[in-house]
């Protein structure tokens, strides 16, 4: 009988901690589908309202799309969404109409398939698992003005891959306008491969859900986690590793880096820099003391024909804290070989044998980290990185360290909590005060003798 009782509590717990992950678990993205080819998708045998598709029952849902006579696929790839985006933006900015191209294709296409929850790391696996099932021509669309004017052998099976712009969630607007961009993307597109009769699909879709998903573990423990010496699932890609010959001597992580030059022309660098790597690295510099990340793109998009990057970082020794500590000490950026647009940056440092990590980096002052601009050309320039993650000293195993963040101790939570007790204290302190300077009267009447008389001058 002892058994049972040492038994149970533990099968309670195992039981409450996997009903936990069912009832905290929102990491998942939806994934529109349409053809051009009629009745592709049996909506009898559609999975249920709900319904989480996982990594092993993607394939049986996508598996229409290859038996079909005319294998073109187009993959449109946002950096994040969610089903909810399509709720909020739409109704919240009707007369701008984010999504009006994909809902009006929806409406009309010969078949489609709405799948509004698809586990991420369903979505995460799905270019790879494309590209196995057929001997795909792929090609990656990196300007989105040419997107519609593509070209498409028609011999052979050819799948499209354009990454669409992301967009700031901290501005509702600015996120608005990029829905509208895209939307427009791809309306453009696929008009422009009906009007040449080109049969094919469509699969739109993003890696991570825009939701900030809720984790069991971090849930259930009170300590925060950062992306250390573990690869977390979240991560998209590999980190940009630079190496000195030998060994790796910088790591460098984000899940969007993009610039804006002259408040008009978009530049995204995520699939050059971390995807695609198409960037040359060649002059980075790692010693001991002082050590440079530099990023080389040719041709990123139109009118720029050149574009590095640097970041430079210091280690210094601080007898304060009797450690070494490394500094991100500028930000540079240099166009078509011309003048350097430098910034200053505000607080990114941390023990040397640690990385540093920021969920976003850039200009703006709302950012945790700010990038403020010390000379005139800088000020044409808006840097917008999220996730950001850099290690320049003591890299081993190919590996970030234990990540320093950006975040604070007293976070606004913390502060408004803070504020609200003392409010409140202060609120009792007054109260128990009065109540102790309350007194009682000296003389009181005697029901039996003389009415009590007190004097004026009393």
């Amino acid at each position: 009988m002892a058994r049972f009782y040492s038994v149970a509590p533990v099968q309670l717990f195992w039981y409450l901690t996997e009903l936990f992950k069912v009832a905290l678990a929102v990491d998942h993205v939806p994934m529109l589908l349409w053809s051009t080819q009629s009745s592709l998708w049996n909506l009898e045998t559609t999975l249920h309202e709900g319904h989480i598709i996982t990594k092993q029952e993607l394939p049986t849902v996508l598996q229409p799309i290859f038996t079909q006579s005319s294998k073109n696929l187009v993959l449109f790839l946002q950096d994040m969404l969610s089903i909810d985006d399509f709720t909020y933006y739409s109704e919240s900015y009707g007369t701008k109409k984010p999504f009006y191209n994909v809902q009006e294709i929806l409406k009309f296409s010969s078949s489609s398939l709405i799948l509004s929850a698809v586990d991420s790391e369903a979505a995460r696996y799905l270019l790879n698992y494309l590209l196995g099932v057929v001997d795909w021509k792929l090609t990656n669309i990196d300007n989105l003005n040419d997107a519609s004017e593509m070209e498409v052998d028609t011999s052979r099976s050819n799948l499209f891959l354009i990454k669409l712009q992301p967009g700031n969630r901290l501005n509702d607007i600015s996120m608005a306008k990029i829905f509208a961009a895209n939307d427009k993307v791809i309306g453009r597109l696929t008009m422009s491969l009906q009007e040449r009769g080109i049969h094919f699909s469509v699969i739109y879709t993003a890696m991570r859900s825009s939701r900030i998903p809720r984790i069991t573990h971090v849930a259930l423990e009170s300590r925060r986690r950062l992306m250390t010496i573990e690869v977390p699932d979240s991560i998209l890609y590999p980190p940009l590793n630079v190496t000195n010959g030998t060994e790796t001597c910088i790591l460098m992580y984000a899940s969007n880096f993009s610039l804006t030059a002259n408040k008009s022309v978009h530049v995204d660098l995520t699939n050059f820099t971390f995807v695609s790597r198409n960037v040359d690295f060649s002059s980075s510099a790692c010693s001991a003391a002082n050590t440079t990340l530099s990023l080389k793109y040719s041709n990123p998009v139109d009118n720029i024909n050149s574009l590095e990057i640097r970041f430079l970082m210091t280690k210094k020794f601080f007898a304060g804290s009797a450690r070494n500590w490394f500094t991100l000490e500028t930000v540079e950026i240099v166009q078509d070989n011309g003048k350097v647009a430098r910034f200053n940056v505000s607080v990114i440092s941390a023990p040397a044998e640690y990385s540093f990590h920021c969920q976003l980096v850039g200009t703006s002052n709302l950012y945790g980290v700010n990038l403020i601009p010390s000379n005139n050309e800088a000020k044409s320039w808006d840097i917008f990185i999220s996730e950001f993650q850099i290690q320049g000293f003591s890299v081993e195993n190919n590996r970030f360290s234990y990540a320093s963040d950006c975040t604070s101790f007293f976070s606004p939570g913390i502060w408004m909590a803070l504020v609200t007790s003392i409010i409140l204290l202060w609120i009792l302190t007054y109260g128990i005060h009065m109540i102790m300077q309350l007194t009682t009267n000296s003389r009181f009447d005697d029901p039996k003798g003389l009415a009590l008389s007190i004097p004026q001058t009393e």
